[in-house]
């Protein structure tokens, strides 16, 4: 993010308001997933997609009131703005995509280990070709499936974290703080998280994180390349699915999914460490 939208203390408010706003929304499926509201209950769990798009709009509002209570309607016009340019190279389109074997290993390995596959819920779709059905579902992943929330974790608040704490401690704990704000989730019926363990989903966003903000600063600073990072993730996630339906099973593949993406977190951490102590103005 731009110099000229940085204040000298991380904006405490951001977090405040993403949270508020996010679990505002959360709350009527919470709260009829555990019992409550059950006269609405059929109705609020079937806008459940619906609400969880508008409730992961949270972090882009929470950028938005920041940037226009602290810096002026002018810094956020230029703020919004610098989301239009798409121009960072074949190579980060190249990185982006390449967590598509991340996924198809995690998808593929319990299979040699007599695991039944699990379909992919984007094929067989009215007969269409999956691969026309995923970039229809690629684009809404990262329009307002998750990577709308990009306008504010790694677009907005990222930068304040890595100034204050450096790019590792700063990946971590915006990692920590992204897996909290999906807490609500694991109360929800009918989520990926409500079927999941919590620390394993962690592990996966602290990886996430990192890989996000890596793919960022390789972009010379596009964010729009970190909304299509985290979409494509997002849409990656239905064609290779590796949560099995069922809240009591193992879930192997999502265990090796995350342990594979904070590998691969961990990797670019000691890449960037090595090339920053051999050349300091590295991204």
């Amino acid at each position: 993010m731009d110099n000229k939208y940085m204040i000298k203390n991380i904006p405490i408010r951001f977090f405040v308001i993403t949270f508020i706003w996010a679990w505002a929304f959360f709350a009527p499926l919470f709260l009829a997933g555990i019992g409550f509201l059950s006269e609405y209950k059929e109705l609020i769990l079937g806008l459940k997609e619906l609400i969880k798009v508008i409730a992961c709009f949270g972090p882009a509002v929470g950028a938005i009131v920041s940037i226009y209570t602290l810096n002026g309607k002018d810094s956020l016009k230029k703020y919004i703005s610098s989301f239009l340019s798409i121009k960072f190279g074949t190579k980060i389109w190249i990185l982006i995509f390449s967590i598509a074997g991340i996924f198809s290993i995690s998808w593929i390995i319990p299979e040699l280990f007599g695991f039944p596959r699990l379909k992919s819920s984007l094929s067989g779709i009215n007969n269409i070709p999956t691969i026309f059905v995923f970039i229809v579902f690629w684009i809404i992943c990262v329009l307002f499936g998750g990577g709308q929330e990009e306008i504010g974790w790694r677009g907005y608040v990222m930068p304040f974290l890595e100034n204050k704490y450096g790019y590792i401690t700063g990946s971590l704990i915006l990692g920590i703080i992204w897996t909290f704000w999906h807490l609500p989730l694991f109360f929800i019926p009918g989520t990926i998280q409500s079927q999941i363990n919590f620390f394993c989903y962690m592990l996966l966003l602290i990886g996430y994180s990192y890989f996000f903000s890596w793919i960022i600063n390789l972009s010379k600073n596009k964010l729009l390349s970190g909304l299509i990072a985290h979409g494509t993730v997002n849409a990656f996630f239905e064609l290779f699915p590796p949560v099995v339906n069922e809240s009591n099973d193992l879930q192997i593949r999502l265990w090796i999914l995350s342990i594979l993406t904070f590998v691969v977190g961990g990797i670019i951490v000691i890449t960037r460490t090595m090339k920053y102590k051999s050349s300091p103005n590295v991204v």
